[in-house]
């Protein structure tokens, strides 16, 4: 201490005892103290303090702080740990538990304080549930990688054209594009629209009624024999796609519906891949390019 530069403006309990019994030794050997005191890289006036302090009894600092008007009452450090208590294990997250606190109308703190107040009290949150993993379901056997088998159709917007929603209805094995509804909705009425499109305009729309009609003139012994459905419509779980009308307008078509599990584009990546060609590699002629 104070060998190799001066004495740091706060240091320790320990350390001031030291010093002055370096102080007392060296004037007792007939130094002086200020002789001492700058040989030690110490302030004079800070020794003569110590000395002082120690003579009282207070050589040791106070503790810092104070009593600000913002501290926590003990009745609200009670509600935190009651509320953990309560729902740390269906929350799992001090934001969640903070919210869930003003709430019930328990405590009224920040998620910040939150986690001091559990970390204090040595609480720990578990970890929130992950989902699990799961796989891609396949297509049906039935539904072979030629033209004309598996149609994918997804939903669109563009920030050029705030409002207005486009549905593709694209051949996931040629990579056709086959046709497009631009409209101000994006309802069960446009995807309806988008199909009846496509099967008019790759001529399938009256194979598509021949195999529905082929199913309505079923006899009743033969209904529990399978039907291969005329095309495999593959999209994500969009309500304008998951909802009874696309369903009713599928099965008169003949058409069977597959959908890519929730939160998952990439099982969709078909569509997504031309969507994004569409919006990042220009392959339409610009007038201004």
């Amino acid at each position: 201490m104070g060998l190799s530069g001066r004495v740091p403006r706060r240091v320790d309990a320990a350390t001031k005892p030291g010093m002055l019994e370096l102080i007392d030794q060296a004037v007792t050997a007939g130094w002086e103290q200020r002789r001492a005191c700058r040989y030690l890289e110490l302030d004079e006036r800070r020794a003569w303090r110590w000395q002082r302090r120690r003579a009282a009894g207070t050589l040791a600092d106070l503790p810092t702080g104070g009593h600000p008007v913002h501290g926590l009452l003990d009745e609200e450090l009670d509600a935190i740990v009651a509320v953990f208590d309560a729902w740390g294990e269906i929350d799992r997250s001090h934001r969640k538990l903070a919210h869930r606190g003003s709430r019930e109308q328990l405590v009224w703190v920040s998620p910040s304080t939150v986690m001091r107040v559990l970390a204090a009290h040595g609480l720990v949150l578990k970890a929130p549930r992950r989902a699990g993993r799961s796989e891609r379901r396949p297509f049906p056997e039935w539904a072979s990688y030629t033209k004309h088998s598996i149609w994918i159709y997804d939903v669109t917007h563009f920030a050029g054209c705030p409002g207005v929603a486009v549905i593709t209805v694209m051949d996931l094995v040629t990579r056709k594009w086959i046709c497009e509804v631009i409209s101000a909705e994006e309802t069960s009425t446009q995807v309806q629209a988008a199909f009846t499109d496509a099967l008019e305009l790759e001529g399938l729309l009256d194979r598509a009624i021949a195999r529905h009609d082929e199913i309505a003139a079923r006899e009743p012994a033969s209904l529990d024999a399978p039907l291969v459905p005329s095309l495999l419509a593959l999209s994500d779980n969009g309500p304008q796609m998951t909802s009874g009308s696309p369903a009713e307008f599928m099965a008169m078509c003949a058409i069977a519906q597959h959908f890519g599990r929730p939160g998952t584009p990439t099982d969709q990546a078909w569509i997504e891949s031309l969507f994004s060609h569409v919006k990042a590699d220009w392959p339409q002629p610009r007038p201004d390019r």
